[in-house]
């Protein structure tokens, strides 16, 4: 709570005199800029004990400075990793034939997510730690979802090359073309604003080709809390 006090550039009766939406001065964690932020907001990084940065990019270089030992989850030897790395792990594993062997060793049937939706979640999470992301998940329109964050009543698709061209043959592409449709309509009618972002274009994964797509999401999730 001390080293969030540190970017609080104004005085305790300024913040209680201060409506919810009023803007306050503030620096930043990471990079020491002053901005300026709504007092609700801060409200939520006092009660989360969070920092404050200026921007997208300053929460993940802030992320990925600090780095601490951890224990490998499958044989136990203790290594050093990124903290942003550690807790966006569900296990941590202290090499790739680890993290295989317990992967072989724990298959589940399920739907299939690419490295790219994998990618993406992870990242969000680490960005936007107040906000609930509903992944993969059908239970809002009764048809799943790769995006949906219900206190925004935001969803998000990404449709790969499967949903325009005929891979496995024109009856497919139309039959995934009028889940598009439906998918589309059913947000629609429950006032959930549903973004499509077209990523045919990443024929493999890399994080260099990604951050475009992460970045659409992270401008439309921005626009819509500067709104709410």
């Amino acid at each position: 709570m001390d080293k969030l006090k540190k970017c609080f550039l104004f005085t305790d009766e300024e913040f209680i005199k201060a409506k919810t939406k009023t803007l306050l001065n503030v620096k930043c964690s990471h990079c020491d800029k002053i901005f300026t932020q709504k007092k609700k907001y801060i409200l939520d990084r006092i009660r989360y004990n969070t920092n404050m940065f200026c921007s997208i990019q300053c929460s993940v270089n802030s992320l990925k400075a600090e780095r601490k030992e951890c224990n490998c989850f499958l044989c136990g030897k203790t290594f050093i990793r990124k903290v942003y790395e550690i807790n966006k792990a569900i296990h941590n594993f202290c090499s790739y034939s680890c993290n295989v062997t317990y992967q072989n060793r724990n298959k589940k049937t399920g739907t299939k997510i690419s490295k790219l939706e994998k990618w993406i979640q992870l990242e969000l999470i680490q960005i936007y730690p107040d906000i609930e992301f509903v992944f993969n998940n059908s239970q809002a329109i009764n048809a799943e979802l790769d995006i949906y964050i219900p206190s925004l009543n935001l969803a998000f698709e990404l449709n790969g090359i499967f949903h325009y061209e005929p891979i496995f043959g024109k009856e497919r592409l139309e039959k995934t073309k009028n889940t598009d449709v439906r998918k589309f309509a059913t947000c629609s009618e429950k006032k959930i604003g549903l973004c499509v972002i077209d990523i045919s274009s990443q024929k493999n994964f890399k994080v260099v080709t990604s951050h475009k797509y992460l970045k659409i999401i992270c401008d439309i999730i921005n626009e819509r809390m500067a709104v709410d």
